[in-house]
């Protein structure tokens, strides 16, 4: 399985070289691919694993519409069969891949087969409590993910959001007896399916949405007492979202309980227990000043995403919490998929994908050597910059 190490990275496809014959490399590249979707039928678990993992670095890496299109049945039936039979990291690599299959075909009614048949399979998953938690969470947010993008079925749409909150509000009542949450092996699983749950809202009618905001918004706060960094932020992210959909359906919205939920946001954003590791303080301080700064003053810090020739704008925590999943599902392949799917375009409203000839790219692309010219001066820039920074042992004269 070797031979799939590129497809991590969309240049390793166009590194500088000598011409090669374009459509003999892509029917290589599709041959392996076929050889991939056989192997997934395999009778060896690590061979089954290597094959979904080699279509899942493929997916992320090109646009495979086309390809993905006529082998769509047998790619679902190979999921699904992966899912039911297989254990853990298997199960955990077919949702995964599920995930990819929808992003390629987009939100039309391939996609739409695909959610109908593994829908069910993955909800199974998630509440079966013998299942490992990697698994279920994977689950969670494939079924996340599929749904949002099939977005015409509204029964379909409450079904989900019914089954993610019945995994997530466990997390509200699992208190201690110093009113915190307690730790337990299913907070990861919990965290994914409040986050695939907050993705789904984004999309709810704005009737959906206020139901939703008078069930959650005064439960949420309770998760960021919870003892993993990680679910106190996707709280803090999840409530900030809440408030900022809550204004745009109500101009007067109003918050009984404002005063202390921002005394929490405070206390979390200056948070220096030193029972805390320094990395989790650092990046819960970070998110917590933009969460308290959304509550309480409606401002989000614009982020900017530079893809190609082309920039976009992260503005809102909607539009924060789209990009942060797509994200994690792509990895490193995101850049390219902003550059050339149409379906992630279409959510980001960025238009159709721009198109360059081959001499433009050429132009914009900077050689090896500049490249490496410039990485140089940027580490030497960056490690004067730090030297400036050290602490005090660095105070110590000079000796000869």
């Amino acid at each position: 399985m070797s031979h799939c190490s590129g497809f991590s990275d969309p240049a390793s496809f166009t590194e500088e070289g000598p011409e090669v014959d374009e459509e003999a490399t892509q029917e290589d590249f599709e041959y392996k691919l076929k050889g991939f979707i056989d192997l997934t039928l395999d009778k060896s678990v690590k061979t089954r694993q290597a094959a979904l993992e080699g279509l899942k670095n493929a997916l992320t890496s090109k646009i495979l519409y086309e390809f993905i299109l006529e082998r769509r049945v047998t790619l679902t039936d190979s999921i699904e069969r992966c899912i039911k039979k297989g254990k853990s990291d298997e199960q955990a690599a077919a949702a995964r891949l599920a995930c990819l299959l929808c992003v390629q075909l987009g939100s039309g009614i391939e996609s739409e087969e695909i959610l109908k048949t593994l829908g069910p399979v993955l909800k199974k998953i998630i509440c079966d409590a013998t299942a490992s938690i990697q698994a279920r969470q994977a689950c969670a947010t494939c079924l996340g993910v599929c749904c949002f993008i099939v977005t015409d079925d509204i029964t379909e749409l409450y079904s989900t959001m019914e089954c993610l909150e019945n995994i997530f509000t466990k997390s509200y009542q699992r208190e201690t007896d110093t009113n915190g949450i307690s730790s337990t092996h299913n907070t990861v699983l919990h965290i994914s399916a409040l986050l695939a749950w907050t993705l789904l809202l984004t999309i709810c009618p704005v009737s959906e949405v206020k139901k939703k905001l008078e069930m959650h918004l005064h439960k949420l706060p309770n998760l960021l007492s919870c003892d993993d960094v990680n679910m106190r932020i996707a709280a803090g992210e999840t409530l900030a979202l809440l408030f900022e959909l809550a204004r745009e359906t109500e101009a007067d919205f109003f918050y009984e309980d404002m005063e202390l939920l921002t005394q929490k946001l405070r206390a979390l954003a200056t948070d220096g227990n030193k029972h805390r590791a320094k990395v989790d303080k650092r990046k819960q301080r970070s998110v917590f000043r933009d969460v308290l700064r959304a509550v309480e003053e409606r401002d989000f810090p614009t982020e900017t995403v530079k893809f190609g020739p082309e920039r976009m704008y992260i503005d809102c925590w909607v539009k924060k919490q789209t990009y942060d999943t797509f994200k994690e599902i792509l990895g490193s392949g995101m850049q390219y998929h902003l550059q050339s799917n149409e379906f992630l375009r279409n959510v980001f409203e960025l238009g159709p994908p721009v198109m360059l000839d081959a001499a433009t790219l050429k132009t914009m692309k900077i050689s090896r050597f500049e490249r490496h010219l410039y990485n140089s001066a940027a580490f030497k820039a960056r490690t004067k910059a730090r030297s400036k920074c050290r602490d005090k042992r660095t105070d110590v004269g000079e000796f000869f």
